[in-house]
């Protein structure tokens, strides 16, 4: 019965095999750099961190070692930044790692129960870190993508 299925199955991979990182590495960059982007919009207010933000770091968002305050402003600062070095495609190694720590601690420490959305933003971000931006970024044009190297 295998037999049947192996020459479909030769000529799907060598199909599959055909796809290029660049499709992959862009929606794994700018998926989860929208998700990040719109969180991080929700936690100010114009130029201001809002004031409900400061609220839900001190009650909701309670996190080991970290003082709310500062946990606020990390993560609000976080949730602009690395979105945007993503969509760039700009040290986007470094990007994906740091929002992976942030996943983590999400995960960890605030939503425990939301394993299976942090399992896909986790494995966005690894699949970047392991693979590299593609050629679609400023990693790529710059010769900063040691994949491509």
């Amino acid at each position: 019965m295998p037999d049947l299925f192996a020459p479909h199955l030769r000529r799907a991979n060598l199909l599959f095999a055909r796809l290029p990182w660049e499709l992959p590495a862009l929606l794994a960059r700018l998926v989860p750099a929208s998700i990040f982007w719109a969180s991080g919009q929700t936690k100010v207010d114009g130029w201001h961190i809002a004031p409900s933000t400061w609220v839900l770091f001190e009650n909701d968002y309670a996190l080991p070692l970290i003082p709310p305050h500062l946990a606020a402003v990390m993560a609000t600062t976080a949730e602009h930044l690395f979105p945007v070095l993503l969509v760039l495609g700009l040290l986007t190694r470094f990007a994906a790692l740091a929002l992976l720590g942030m996943t983590l601690v999400i995960e960890i420490f605030v939503y425990p129960d939301a394993w299976q959305t942090h399992g896909l933003w986790a494995a966005c971000f690894l699949a970047l870190i392991a693979c590299g931006p593609g050629r679609l970024s400023l990693d790529h044009w710059l010769g900063w993508d040691p994949a491509r190297r």
